[in-house]
């Protein structure tokens, strides 16, 4: 049985982590959150000790461990710009790290938290569960089989609705969540680097703090892609049926579904790590670097080559 500790126990995603520590017969030793709204944790682990000072959480993990009940591994749950923070104290505990995505929020991050994975011997692994999901799977295989030079026409369209407050939380700031890109966008990138090969160049139309859109090549693919938090800009048809979350991922003209098979997909990366094979520094750092461009990036004139949903953002 291994030994964890999660830190932002009270964060939205926080009960997928604790069920994958349930379900890999894992331990869950101590929670942290400055937030007490952690009801969810007697679901699966009403045993474990709860934290809302970090130094009192720091004196538990550190008391277990010289009472003999090594901690194996830290999963992070925090807001995105206090990943790094605690994936360097998880490193520094002697525990390897398991951190929620954005791993962290620039490149330069990225390479300095290599060196302390040198420096400590511990490993930090990142969720990147997409990767994992056997329709994204099939596709990667059937796009690395296409033949040196082909170049396929992908549309991404993403947009999960937000209310007021999501403006007033730490997620509506850019320099806390790396803005709409690093908040939401992230898994998208990931998952189209490792399907369609490297990023070579990339156009942003538009960037609002509800929404951005923009233009990337890729290897093997030119996507045209929109991210959104306002309904505002949800299409038609996702208003008729009452829905106030669209995805869409249109390759050369064929939707690609893959809405089922996600409830599992934490888990197996908890199994993966567990492994000996999750996802580390160097496979968080492609999409890191993609939504850190498009945070910074110039904003380009919109042309025949835009997502057609850009035209509708405002700012």
């Amino acid at each position: 049985m291994k030994n964890f500790a999660l830190i932002g126990a009270a964060g939205y995603i926080a009960p997928r982590h604790m069920k994958a520590v349930r379900d890999v017969g894992g331990a869950l030793l101590a929670a942290y959150d400055p937030n007490d709204s952690v009801g969810v944790i007697d679901s699966h682990f009403p045993e474990a000790e709860f934290f809302t000072s970090f130094e009192e959480f720091d004196r538990f993990i550190d008391a277990s461990g010289r009472n003999g009940t090594k901690l194996d591994y830290l999963g992070i749950c925090s807001p995105n710009y206090l990943h790094d923070a605690h994936i360097r104290y998880g490193l520094r505990t002697g525990a390897d790290v398991i951190c929620e995505k954005p791993l962290v929020l620039g490149v330069a991050d990225v390479d300095a938290l290599m060196e302390m994975e040198k420096a400590t011997g511990k490993k930090v692994n990142t969720i990147l569960q997409l990767r994992l999901h056997p329709v994204i799977q099939a596709l990667r295989e059937k796009i690395q089989a296409t033949p040196k030079g082909v170049v396929h026409d992908v549309t991404l369209t993403y947009l999960t609705s937000r209310g007021k407050w999501y403006f007033t939380s730490w997620k509506g700031e850019t320099a806390k969540s790396g803005g709409i890109a690093s908040n939401i966008g992230i898994h998208f990138f990931d998952m189209l680097s490792w399907v369609f090969g490297e990023a070579t160049s990339s156009v942003v139309h538009k960037h609002a703090e509800d929404a951005a859109a923009g233009v990337m090549q890729f290897e093997k693919a030119r996507v045209r892609w929109f991210l959104s938090v306002n309904a505002d800009y949800l299409p038609a048809e996702a208003v008729a049926a009452g829905k106030r979350t669209y995805r869409s991922i249109l390759i050369d003209g064929q939707e690609l579904e893959f809405s089922e098979g996600f409830t599992e997909l934490h888990s197996d990366s908890y199994r993966q790590v567990l492994a000996g094979k999750g996802y580390g520094l160097a496979d968080a750092r492609p999409s890191i670097s993609i939504a850190e461009a498009i945070r910074h990036a110039p904003l380009a004139a919109l042309d025949d080559t835009a997502h057609t949903f850009a035209a509708r953002v405002k700012a």
